[in-house]
């Protein structure tokens, strides 16, 4: 059986990517590996927990040497790796957290990957390190058109619905990184440990950098379920700067279908 480790499995969209994998990959066994920080809820997956396949193992990825008996024990064959520390407020007020998870957390899972697959008879053979980072890492884009111009490719997702674009640029993977915040600074770097594991050691990687998730389970500090609160018990809406910020948002379960799409 085929053993895949997909952490920070109880946060937002890493519960989405649990169910959505073991409900379609019933003949592999999925793990959820997550430290249940404040963002972190078991509930979130009460619907898949009893399933066969799936296993649930609380561990901070910053623990080396417990990651690595993880895989070791497990036999792992794939890490979809999504435990972050993502609050762009808090990386302001604690950037030595988001240091210590974003950063030092991916190098241990890497390490730890190394290790066990470097021992295996096939090596790196049918392995696979799928990190999942953000679009943040690229900075920010000037709002250029903000009345709204024709995109130069389709927008409709599904919601169905075509988008304006409100600028002539936009983030693709040739872009250079320029990160603006902790939160950010450490996603990139972690990004960077990526990708030089794989031209060093050789490692199977993929890094995605996605825009900004909503949806179901989102915790309630991010925007989209603070403004649904704050409006519902007719507080104050936070508008950040001038409130001329534009923001691309992607479904998350669209994001887990992605990622499926992607990893194998």
């Amino acid at each position: 059986m085929e053993c895949i480790i997909i952490t920070g499995g109880a946060g937002f969209i890493g519960s989405h990517v649990v169910r959505l994998f073991v409900n379609k990959y019933p003949e592999y066994k999925i793990i959820n590996l997550d430290k249940l920080t404040y963002a972190g809820n078991l509930a979130n997956l009460k619907d898949i927990e009893n399933k066969p396949n799936y296993k649930f193992v609380k561990m901070d990825i910053c623990d080396f040497d417990d990651v690595l008996k993880l895989i070791q024990d497990e036999q792992v064959d794939g890490i979809i790796h999504l435990a972050a520390e993502s609050h762009v407020d808090r990386s302001i007020k604690d950037p030595f957290t988001f240091a210590q998870t974003n950063v030092m957390g991916t190098l241990s899972l890497l390490q730890a990957a190394k290790a066990y697959w470097e021992s295996l008879p096939e090596k790196y053979e049918g392995k696979r390190f799928y990190h999942i980072s953000t679009d943040e890492v690229y900075g920010a884009l000037q709002m250029t058109h903000p009345e709204g111009i024709e995109p130069p490719f389709t927008t409709k997702a599904s919601s169905g619905k075509h988008h304006l674009a409100y600028g002539e640029k936009f983030f693709t993977e040739d872009l250079k990184y320029q990160p603006h915040s902790p939160y950010s600074a450490a996603k990139a770097s972690s990004d960077h440990f990526v990708r030089a594991f794989h031209d060093t050691f050789g490692i199977p990687t993929i890094v995605t950098n996605c825009s900004n998730n909503y949806g179901p389970y989102q915790f309630p500090e991010k925007l989209i379920p603070l403004f649904i609160n704050n409006i519902r018990h007719r507080k104050p809406l936070p508008v950040y700067g001038k409130g001329e910020n534009v923001r691309d948002w992607l479904y998350v379960v669209d994001h887990a279908r992605a990622i499926d799409t992607i990893f194998p």
